[in-house]
């Protein structure tokens, strides 16, 4: 026989449960960390260039890519697009590429990626090129300062 307090008894109820299960977040951001791990080293292609060490604040992020104008040891150039970009090409070659990006999407920022042996008269002739080419900015791409 049920006892007189059990008998107005309230059903409990369970609380709603107010954590988030994280788990499942967490696999996601594993398995995306490895993808980009495993892309980021695909994503530079082109000459094999020994960068100058700079100190210097890295540019802000955009949304556009960048294009590369990549000058080699031995003072061959490369563009960061097309479809060959590890084939090396003239000068005006280089500039009517450029100036035909530029045209299309004006914004496209350009950097120059030297190779720290190349003399510092063929970075700076190619910057006035690109300048003359159409291009408002011209970055230079350095590594860190290392230690």
């Amino acid at each position: 026989m049920p006892t007189p307090s059990s008998a107005h008894r309230k059903p409990t109820r369970r609380k709603p449960m107010a954590e988030i299960n994280v788990v499942p977040y967490i696999d996601v951001m594993l398995v995306l960390l490895v993808i980009f791990m495993v892309t980021a080293p695909l994503l530079y292609q082109g000459a094999e260039v020994t960068l100058p060490q700079a100190s210097a604040e890295p540019l802000p992020q955009e949304n556009l890519e960048p294009l590369i104008v990549e000058i080699d040891a031995e003072g061959n150039y490369y563009l960061s697009i097309g479809e060959s970009p590890e084939k090396p090409l003239a000068p005006k070659e280089l500039l009517v590429k450029v100036a035909a990006v530029m045209r299309q999407k004006p914004e496209t920022p350009v950097l120059v990626r030297g190779d720290k042996d190349v003399p510092y008269g063929r970075v700076v002739t190619i910057m006035a090129s690109l300048k003359k080419a159409g291009v408002p900015k011209v970055g230079l791409m350095t590594q860190p300062v290392e230690g």
